[in-house]
């Protein structure tokens, strides 16, 4: 059936089948885990920022409608690498169905085309063999099928087949892919994904979603707390009216004559504003005339202020416990301002007390949000985490590089300066702390603190899930290996002990201490064992430190310096 123009409701119907074939494929796009190590989680974050860009999608009609907030949704709800990418897919479809009622099959190849680009723009040094290739090559396919007939299904057919010779090939561009034995995992989510809209267009009944919640309100906008005597805070999200863009240069340049502490972020289709001035109906007033605003908040930060002195007089000479994280999300933040803030990312309980210590008596708000392999939080998150905490400035440790494009797309966002670090585990993180210098700002901190994580050396250990070929060696099933930061194999040995002490030994010379954090499947006895056979193998060492980390999936984090 030729279908030449779609609403709307037939987009995010497609949308929605899109994204139920993603759900009943996600274990095995799981399973596409390049490293043979229990925490492939590609499909697992690409589901959850589809469900989570979904819960944005309410009672919008047109095609612009609903694609922007399906945009929106995936910004706040990307996770993991592979998430952030498909949020910026989204965004370049976004862009492409900018202020369309209907439309066709070349519009729909013009929007793919968009998302690779948009895709490209997302990933610093892209590499080929991934998933931005297999959306280059479907946006191509899909643009040249519409050149030669203007059909919606056939375009989309045409995208979806060269999606999946894209795929194929991903092995031959990328050698660890051909290494492990698997297509890529990202690249293999988008196959689904372009998969179960074609299978919508063509009539075919669409799987259900089984895990899509009612829909709750979407992320909020925060409170950042502001300085003193500047008057009132606003802050808000703005959407231009239908068929205009903003144009954020002209918004901060109001801004900057009417207030201070302006931070403008976003786009043409979407910002968030945040400002200090006294007179807030100035603000909103301006920015009825640009759009409408959406989840506005002012704050009168005077009164604020005063709160905060008399709950510092009445608290004071009270020794202050460190709060606990919450499970998933970030810890409730101190009523107190502070210049500057870290969140930090952990994977384990027993990592937060020793962020916490780096809060210097109050001089750093620090805030903890779990996640780590296999449970990325998400930009929004993240973006929660910052709203929450009472510093001026902030700084992001993502510890793990698959959090890494999460915490950027949060930066971007923010009501404030925020710098991202992209330590790769807890420890680097931990060693970055070591280096931070409160006067010096977000900004001052962040390259002192990479070179300063980058100067201990670590491991981690775990066991293969299956047979593979890591770095051109051979690993089998039930095997310990010891991976580098980057993944890269150290050592693989049938006795755990044999490639710890393997893997250490890869390390540079010179260093003094060692320090194990053992995770949640081992013991604090295992790891007492450990210690002393480390002891035993190096005796010139200063320490051999024990300490609890409770990360899952990884035995041991193990640290030298």
């Amino acid at each position: 059936m030729v279908r030449i123009a779609c609403d709307g409701a037939g987009l995010l119907g497609a949308v929605r089948a899109a994204v139920a074939n993603l759900e009943s494929h996600v274990d095995e796009i799981n399973a596409l885990n390049v490293f043979p190590v229990p925490d492939g989680d590609t499909g697992s974050n690409m589901f959850a920022t589809c469900t989570e860009m979904l819960l944005y999608v309410r009672d919008e009609t047109s095609v612009e409608g609903v694609a922007d907030r399906l945009r929106e949704g995936a910004l706040f709800g990307a996770r993991g690498n592979s998430g952030v990418i498909l949020s910026q897919i989204v965004r370049g479809l976004a862009e492409g169905f900018a202020g369309k009622r209907r439309f066709n099959g070349l519009d729909l190849a013009h929007a793919l085309a968009l998302a690779s680009t948009a895709a490209y723009g997302a990933v610093p040094r892209p590499v080929e063999g991934t998933m931005l290739t297999v959306i280059r090559e479907a946006a191509a396919a899909a643009v040249a099928t519409a050149e030669r007939e203007n059909d919606i299904g056939a375009v989309l057919a045409g995208a979806t087949d060269g999606a999946e010779k894209a795929l194929a090939r991903t092995p031959s561009l990328l050698p660890v892919l051909r290494d492990a034995g698997v297509v890529d995992s990202g690249g293999a989510g988008l196959v689904r994904l372009l998969e179960g809209a074609l299978h919508f267009l063509r009539g075919d009944a669409p799987a259900q979603l089984r895990n899509i919640p009612a829909v709750p309100g979407p992320v909020s906008a925060g409170i950042a707390l502001g300085e003193t005597g500047h008057g009132y805070e606003t802050v808000y999200l703005i959407r231009p009216f239908p068929g205009k863009l903003l144009d954020l240069d002209q918004i901060s340049a109001y801004l900057v004559r009417t207030g201070e502490s302006v931070n403008v972020a976003g786009d043409a289709k979407i910002a968030k504003i945040h400002v200090h001035n006294g007179r807030p109906d100035l603000v909103v007033r301006h920015a009825l005339r640009l759009g409408r605003i959406v989840n506005a908040t002012v704050v009168d930060l005077d009164h604020q202020t005063r709160e905060v002195r008399e709950a510092r007089a009445a608290a004071e000479g009270e020794c202050a416990m460190p709060a606990q994280p919450v499970d998933g999300s970030a810890r409730e933040a101190d009523t107190s301002r502070a210049p500057l803030g870290i969140i930090a990312v952990v994977p384990g309980e027993g990592f937060a007390p020793y962020f916490d210590e780096a809060a210097l008596g109050g001089e750093v708000a620090v805030t903890i949000v779990r996640g780590g392999q296999a449970e990325n939080p998400s930009a929004g998150e993240i973006l929660e985490a910052i709203r929450r905490s009472p510093a001026d400035e902030i700084l992001i440790l993502p510890n793990n590089p698959n959090v890494k494009l999460a915490a950027g797309q949060a930066a971007e966002m923010a009501d404030r300066p925020t710098r991202v670090v992209p330590t790769r585990n807890a420890a680097e993180g931990l060693a970055a702390l070591l280096a931070l210098q409160v006067a010096d700002g977000a900004s001052g901190n962040a390259e002192r603190m990479l070179a300063a994580s980058r100067e201990i050396q670590t491991l981690l250990v775990t066991a293969a899930v299956r047979d593979a070929t890591v770095g051109g060696r051979p690993v089998r099933l039930g095997q310990t290996m010891a991976l580098d930061p980057d993944d890269g194999l150290l050592a693989v040995a049938d006795d755990q002990e044999t490639a710890i002490l393997e893997g250490i030994g890869s390390f540079r010379a010179g260093f003094g201490l060692v320090t194990l954090w053992y995770g949640a499947d081992a013991s604090l006895a295992e790891a007492e064992a450990l210690a002393r056979r480390i002891r035993a193998r190096w005796p010139a060492l200063d320490d051999v430190e024990v300490r609890t980390g409770l990360q899952p999936h990884y035995r041991y984090l193990i640290s030298a310096e």
